[in-house]
């Protein structure tokens, strides 16, 4: 029985494997990770090639290549330690390789190093991760519309995530959090995204009057930095929220919990220094952080908004007492 669970587990996977494998960029970055093993192997491609080896074949790797594919070995495993999807998983082992296939071929020929740096760089412009495109449960926002939703109701609570395309943190969480959505998404439990990379204006303005996250829970007001802007025009996202959109951010994800209407918590949260506390985005600590087990039970007890009742036409009102049709 042992032996047939991840047997049986590796058929399930296999149908979602083969269409993972079929996008473009993962056989492209798996064929650039290995490029120095098939260079260095393949007979037709390694002859001539110089080697450090004491018997001098060209085919094989001599003590320095070994030391680097070792030394590239004990990086990846120290990184995989906190990755929580494959996807991270492959993600980190092709990164890594990439970096170890440079350091090869320049140290085999400075001009195999330049055309494999230039392979990757075009490699990196033209061809993006596949976005997740699985079932979910959730609203996306512009820097707009978020306020409005949060205002319509407030009874209801809305996790929310600020999210960017570019980011390999957000990529790696999208299954997670969509899962999520499926599971505890009810009439008093919302789940959102704000595409914080799509939109310039969350990652440009700033300056006005507008929220800004205090150093414990909840918003604070703060004064307008900017007279080009008018003070009854709201902040962007980002700088209501506080989302950094840097390509050097850490904080991307962020996960912040508004209940009614107003933010209560946020992971990772940001210390006095404005850095993001370390936090892993698995599903284990994004339940037991937000407490989604018990804000899901409270949430279907809540009653659902009452609809007003239409307004009645003349023509459907039935005839008073003494009048007739033609008085009606």
């Amino acid at each position: 029985m042992a032996v047939l669970a991840p047997l049986l587990a590796l058929l399930y996977s296999v149908p979602g494997l083969c269409r993972w494998l079929a996008r473009p960029y993962y056989p492209l970055s798996a064929l650039l990770a290995t490029a120095f093993l098939l260079v260095r192997k393949v007979p037709p491609l390694c002859q001539g090639l110089p080697s450090q080896r004491e018997d001098g074949n060209p085919c094989d790797f001599d003590w320095r290549e070994v030391e680097i594919l070792m030394f590239l070995s004990a990086i990846v495993m120290m990184k995989n330690r906190r990755s929580i999807t494959v996807e991270q998983h492959i993600g980190n082992i092709f990164m890594f390789s990439k970096v170890a296939n440079a350091i090869l071929f320049f140290r085999l020929d400075i001009r195999m190093g330049l055309l494999y740096l230039t392979l990757c760089i075009v490699f990196l412009m033209t061809c993006k991760p596949p976005l997740y495109m699985g079932p979910e449960y959730i609203k996306y926002f512009s820097d707009k519309t978020i306020d409005e939703e949060l205002e319509r109701d407030k009874r209801v609570t809305w996790i929310v995530e600020f999210f960017a395309n570019w980011s390999s943190e957000c990529q790696s969480f999208a299954p997670i959090f969509a899962d999520l959505s499926l599971k505890y998404n009810c009439s008093g439990l919302h789940f959102g995204k704000v595409d914080v990379g799509r939109y310039t204006d969350v990652s440009t303005r700033s300056g006005g009057t507008g929220w800004a996250v205090a150093p414990g829970w909840g918003l604070r007001k703060t004064p307008a930095h900017s007279s080009a802007r008018s003070p009854h025009q709201p902040l962007p996202s980002c700088c209501r929220y506080k989302v950094s959109t840097s390509p050097l951010t850490k904080q991307l994800p962020t996960l912040i919990l508004f209940q009614g209407g107003t933010e209560t918590m946020r992971r990772p949260q940001i210390d006095k220094k404005g850095r993001a506390v370390s936090w892993t985005f698995s599903e284990e600590n994004v339940i037991r952080e937000f407490n989604l087990n018990e804000l899901y039970q409270r949430a279907k007890k809540q009653p659902k908004p009452r609809e007003e009742a239409p307004e009645e036409s003349p023509a459907a009102r039935a005839p008073l007492p003494g009048e007739t049709k033609k008085d009606k």
